[in-house]
């Protein structure tokens, strides 16, 4: 089930019913106070969020979501007509796992549905491999999906936490961007390579000292290191 949280209505009904038509359940709402009257409901596997909405805003909702246990790891896409660096970093640290900016695509927009389904049905919190991924000061346990950098344990969205993972199997190795997009997204475009950079930024900043461990190779893309 995909919940789309748009306040134009649209949008909204192009949304649910192109998804609809592409084998996915979806429902859609105006404001947030709909979303959350459904949420008590049911759970839903995906949430498509506006930013801009009458009321409480997407971020706002994004965060309240991020702070209840039910909600913490639920898959958010956020829609916006916002296209800025600063307006997609404040959407990602705030828990979001992608963006998508307006206007977008349906066909675009259901290839970024299914990249998140996939990689989160796939591997569910609790069946990662059996020894910790360690580097430096930063511990990954993915059987429990937490990380740790020190004795301080780091909260990340979907995407944050699969990034650092693929960067710790990989480490010494050169990611381009394009790997990771396509390892992490599902897809590979040149137009959105600037999508790993907003994350690798937002990881960053969460991993504090331990961040520094993630180094750019100019023009080609990313490398974790052992130790710094």
């Amino acid at each position: 089930m995909i919940y789309c949280v748009e306040d134009d209505a649209g949008i909204r009904e192009l949304v649910v019913y192109t998804l609809q038509n592409t084998g996915l359940e979806a429902r859609g709402f105006a404001d947030g106070e709909a979303l959350f009257a459904a949420l008590r409901e049911q759970k839903p596997d995906l949430l498509l969020l506006d930013i801009m909405l009458p009321g409480e805003d997407g971020i706002s909702i994004l965060r309240r979501l991020r702070a209840v246990r039910e909600t913490a790891k639920l898959p958010v896409i956020l829609l916006t007509a916002k296209n800025t660096e600063y307006d997609k970093v404040v959407g990602l640290d705030s828990g979001a796992d992608d963006y998508v900016a307006k206007p977008f695509g349906m066909m675009e927009l259901v290839a970024r549905i299914r990249a998140v389904l996939r990689r989160t049905q796939d591997s569910p919190p609790g069946e990662g491999g059996g020894r910790p991924l360690v580097a430096g000061s930063i511990c990954v346990d993915e059987r429990a999906h937490s990380v740790h950098v020190g004795a301080d344990e780091v909260q990340l969205t979907l995407k944050e936490y699969q990034l650092l993972c693929l960067l710790m199997k990989n480490q010494g190795a050169v990611l381009t961007r394009d790997v990771l997009l396509e390892n992490i997204w599902g897809y590979g475009n040149e137009s959105e390579t600037r999508t790993v950079d907003v994350h690798i930024r937002t990881l960053r900043q969460k991993l504090g000292a331990g961040g520094a461990l993630i180094e750019t190779v100019r023009g080609v893309g990313y490398r974790m290191g052992e130790t710094r």
